[in-house]
């Protein structure tokens, strides 16, 4: 199921997060308006993916920049950081307990997406300014979650894991992208199949069978709260939980082993890294946490080079999700985290568009699983700064006459998708620096400051001029503002 790295807008009720990464239930707060959405490429009738034909109608919102990157499906390519990150968690997992689900389709229905899930009908995270749109009916995926009442549906096997690239209209900088990649995993038990119906005694025989660890745990909170973190009480007895969560953490406090212990390993073999911050013992701790799709949850972090860091969400899953899906007699636990994340620390990577490199020094430094090596930059060009200022309507007549974008509809992602579309992966960062409202007319005025820097040359001034005349023409053309 279930991301600072660099500024990250929020949705309101879902904290599948992690510093800068975004986990399946993330959604933005409620000032994220609904608001007039802009197709910043004109797409034609139809979309082909897959092999599959969608139409295109007044809710397609998705660029022809990211239909072109769905085919990468960095996940799976051999030797690419993201596929050897999932690797080495789904080594933890294996099968026939777990089955591997990394090739499901990034198209799905709005009702997989949202209304599986439970997601209320205004619920901000449908909004066209954060889902990508084909058309009213169908999404690009924006979590892995989406496939998970039919993964529940097919009970084909004890536990999963789900691997895939998803995609969520977001800021630019360098730690978003609109394309990235979860992985979430499950373990269920049946009360049909377990010796006498006894859940807990089951899940505490597994467990005995699993490997143990010597990791520093800090687990502070009994596992159920009544106020902060509740048992569902209508379903589950406390034992049960006690086992199933005994279960969940041992599991995954032995990926964070690994992947830390390599992590550490890569420094060590590293230069210029301090000795110190790689002879400090590996500490974990669980702090609770809430989750829609599950209760109790937790959140795990671990204390690297300094600080304390989020890497993944958990919990044990919602009752009425296996209901709702025909399996009411499982109960169990699931966990989620982005593969960016970990595989930025694992590998020291400093910019989520590193990713997406195709240049061979990129690539040539990641081989497999056994030998993980920190990322040398091979490269380090100069940022060229540029600001783009502008007013927004005012409701009234007098402030902006027939400008077709106002304070009130405007959203921050439409900015972002523009400059996206014109500078791709030439544009390093975009922010905010400056706004202010004018104190007769009422009339908004904002600045936004836009890092262009390439990863792999230097760019000219002539080319950032150009590519940054063309933002400010289609910020007027596209959103209606005025250019101060």
């Amino acid at each position: 199921m279930p991301t600072a790295l660099g500024r990250t807008l929020r949705f309101l009720q879902d904290r599948w997060i992690a510093r800068g990464i975004r986990w399946p239930f993330q959604q933005r707060p409620p000032s994220s308006l609904p608001s007039r959405r802009i197709q910043t490429t004109a797409l034609p009738p139809a979309s082909e993916i897959g092999g599959k034909t969608y139409r295109t109608d007044s809710w397609t919102n998705v660029p022809l920049s990211v239909l072109a990157l769905i085919p990468r499906r960095l996940h799976t390519r051999p030797s690419h950081p993201i596929s050897l990150t999932r690797e080495l968690i789904e080594s933890h997992f294996p099968p026939p307990t777990y089955a591997y689900y990394n090739d499901l389709s990034p198209v799905v229905t709005v009702a997989e997406n949202f209304d599986s899930l439970g997601f209320p009908a205004d619920h901000p995270g449908r909004n066209r300014s954060d889902t990508y749109y084909l058309n009213q009916d169908t999404v690009l995926r924006t979590h892995t979650s989406a496939h998970e009442a039919e993964i529940f549906r097919r009970n084909a096997s004890e536990g999963y894991t789900i691997s895939a690239d998803v995609y969520r209209r977001d800021a630019i900088d360098r730690s978003h992208y609109p394309v990235f990649h979860q992985m979430e995993g499950s373990r269920m038990w049946d009360r049909r199949k377990v010796s006498g119906g006894d859940v807990a005694k089951a899940v505490w025989d597994d467990l005995s069978k699993m490997p143990k660890h010597n990791l520093q745990v800090e687990d502070p909170n009994p596992t159920v709260h009544s106020e902060r973190n509740p048992l569902q009480a209508d379903y589950h007895s406390v034992e049960e939980v006690e086992a199933i969560a005994a279960h969940l953490k041992r599991s995954l406090e032995g990926v964070v082993v690994e992947l830390f212990s390599k992590a550490k390993q890569a420094a060590a073999a590293a230069p210029n890294i301090p000795e110190a911050s790689t002879e400090e013992p590996l500490r974990v701790r669980w702090v609770e946490a809430y989750f829609p799709f599950t209760s109790p949850s937790w959140e795990l972090e671990v204390f690297w080079q300094g600080d304390w860091l989020e890497v993944l969400g958990c919990g044990v899953t919602k009752q009425n999700l296996l209901i709702n899906a025909g399996v009411p007699d499982q109960l169990g636990w699931a966990f989620g985290l982005g593969l960016e994340r970990v595989a930025m620390i694992l590998f020291s990577i400093p910019d989520i568009r590193l990713f997406w490199s195709r240049d061979k020094r990129f690539l040539s430094q990641f081989t497999d699983t056994q030998n993980i090596n920190r990322f040398r930059s091979f490269s380090k060009h100069p940022a060229s700064y540029k600001d783009a200022s502008f007013w927004l309507r005012s409701t009234s007549s007098a402030a902006g006459g027939g400008l077709r974008t106002n304070a009130q509809d405007f959203h921050e992602n439409d900015i972002m998708e523009i400059v996206r579309e014109v500078g791709g992966d030439l544009v390093e960062d975009v922010r905010l620096s400056d706004e202010f409202q004018h104190p007769t007319s009422g009339r908004k005025s904002l600045c936004y400051r836009i890092t262009y820097r390439s990863l792999e040359r230097t760019l000219t001034n002539k080319e950032t001029n150009e590519l940054h005349e063309k933002v400010k023409e289609d910020l007027v053309q596209k959103l209606g503002v005025e250019m101060r």
